[in-house]
């Protein structure tokens, strides 16, 4: 879980909201869709700091373009507002996942008995493993 006190959040000045209408089957408005929002954030033209701007651009993510626009479709909800709120979460969410940093783990040597737990294991399997293969009296 992140710590809330390292949270970093986009300001709404940074976030262009465009509500999207669009036809459905057979040609009727649905409201679903029409009240569906499009996020555009600038990545590279953020305030976020150059460290987490790298790091969203290296995300493996299709809603990146190459100019570094990030565009989230949000239409979960029948209200818009609700919408833009979802998106907004959504692009936090991937913000705060750009800027989580994983401690680098040391290299631990196996200790003994994690050593002589291995040699066990190798030897039950081999004995379990003859076991199987004889024939059935």
């Amino acid at each position: 879980m992140l710590n809330p006190r390292y949270a970093i959040t986009v300001l709404p000045a940074e976030v262009e909201l465009t509500a999207v209408r669009s036809q459905g089957a057979g040609g009727q408005n649905v409201n679903k869709v029409a009240s569906a929002i499009h996020l555009r954030f600038n990545v590279p033209a953020s305030s976020l700091p150059e460290a987490i701007k790298a790091r969203l651009l290296a995300l493996d993510d299709r809603r990146l373009t190459r100019d570094g626009v990030l565009v989230i479709k949000a239409q979960r909800f029948r209200n818009q507002e609700q919408n833009r709120d979802d998106a907004l979460a959504r692009l936090n969410e991937l913000i705060a996942l750009a800027s989580h940093v994983p401690r680098a783990r040391r290299a631990t040597k196996p200790t003994k008995g994690s050593k002589q737990r291995r040699l066990d294991d190798k030897k039950q399997r081999g004995s379990r493993k003859s076991l199987r293969q004889r024939p059935v009296d």
